[in-house]
């Protein structure tokens, strides 16, 4: 059996895990399922797929979903306690994280040094902490395949030549909701209106980090650990119709892609059979109704977000902890209406030139650095 712990179960990416696990059928196994508070969900995932333990990250949660269960045989832990306990679980094989934020990273930690399988679609935990996991999956022998789209699709096409052959990663960008809105009419952009996402059916943190393209600058620093290739190695280039999810260029001049429907069935699967491929949910491009793919140079003035990725994995240290959480506070505040959208760029930027990197910090000291950050990030929404 492959026994599955799916760390934010009811989120986008863990329905879509419970939907690939369906279709593969054994021997592949959901054992354990964690989520933050939305406990009713999490009472039907266990109904359907009976895994042995459960997390809920609220207290509260967990209480409720152990009324909720009735003498059923799962357990029920809680807390960041509870999560890790799953991640690093010796009858997991396979971790999906995919809990969003920086929340994500002692699981992911565990589940590191345990020597699990984690198939990542928490950019953050490499962002922040990629130079203290590397060493760690090197020591415990961990796989970390990425499960974002983009990343995966540079896994894919980097197996076609050797790391010192490569001359670019090009990660693709739809561009987002505001692609072609004029920089002026930024300032008066809504909640709503970031939320609507062109092509991506996404989380809320992640559909509005994809209107700013912070979620590329992230992706540029977790490609950065991810394949170890310096910054100045790394690009973006924009492609709205999210066909081409990532490509690599090699220095005889091949570039190798990978291409699919927008759906993220497909990199889920991949994390959780490679090396094998196995039939999937999502068909493959009709390519006669697909007509013509576009690509564009991303503009770095309208979205200075990827100069701060740029920055941070060039500078490394404890900047990327301190862009994220800079991010996370922002999108907070641009959702309750204290911010601007063009305030999530300042705020982010001014907090990341307020800060001294620490260019070796350990997991506490990245903690520390999170802490600092969103403090500052408060201390500038009171400022201005």
């Amino acid at each position: 059996m492959h026994r599955i712990a799916l760390l934010g179960s009811t989120g986008s990416i863990g329905t879509s895990t419970l939907d690939v696990v369906r279709g593969l059928g054994e021997p592949f196994e959901i054992v354990s399922v964690a989520a933050g508070s939305n406990w009713d969900a999490v009472a039907r995932q266990i109904d359907e797929f009976r895994p042995r333990r459960a997390a809920m990250f609220q207290p509260e949660a967990a209480v409720e979903l152990r009324q909720s269960l009735n003498g059923h045989p799962t357990e029920v832990l809680e807390g960041t306690d509870g999560i890790c306990d799953l991640a690093c679980d010796p009858e997991v094989d396979i971790v999906i994280m995919g809990i969003s934020g920086a929340s994500a990273l002692p699981a992911a930690v565990e589940a590191v040094k345990a020597g699990k399988r984690v198939g990542l679609a928490n950019k953050e935990a490499l962002v922040m902490a990629g130079e203290i996991l590397n060493p760690l999956a090197q020591d415990s022998g961990a796989e970390i395949i990425p499960v974002d789209s983009e990343h995966s699709a540079l896994f894919q096409s980097l197996k076609s030549g050797n790391h010192g052959e490569v001359n670019r990663l090009l990660l693709t960008a739809s561009g987002g909701p505001f692609r072609e809105t004029p920089k002026e009419e930024f300032q008066g952009i809504t909640p709503e209106q970031a939320l609507k996402h062109p092509t991506w059916d996404m989380g809320r943190k992640i559909t509005i980090d994809s209107a700013t393209m912070m979620n590329k600058s992230l992706e540029i620093i977790e490609a950065h650990w991810l394949f170890n290739m310096p910054a100045d190695k790394i690009d973006v280039v924009v492609h709205p119709q999210s066909i081409v999810h990532s490509m690599v260029e090699y220095c005889d001049g091949s570039v190798i892609a990978q291409l699919g429907l927008p759906d993220m069935r497909v990199p889920i699967q991949l994390a959780i059979t490679y090396p094998k491929r196995m039939k999937s949910p999502v068909p493959p491009p009709d390519w006669s109704q697909i007509g013509e793919l576009n690509f564009s140079k991303p503009d770095f003035e309208k979205f200075p977000s990827l100069k701060m990725g740029f920055r941070a994995a060039s500078e490394g240290g404890t900047l990327g902890a301190v862009m994220n959480a800079a991010n996370e506070v922002a999108v907070n505040l641009f959702f309750e209406r204290q911010i601007s959208f063009l305030e999530i760029f300042e705020l982010v930027e001014s907090v990341m030139d307020a800060h001294e990197v620490n260019a070796k910090p350990s997991l506490e000291e990245v903690f520390a650095a999170d802490g600092w950050a969103r403090q500052q990030a408060g201390n500038w929404v009171r400022e201005n």
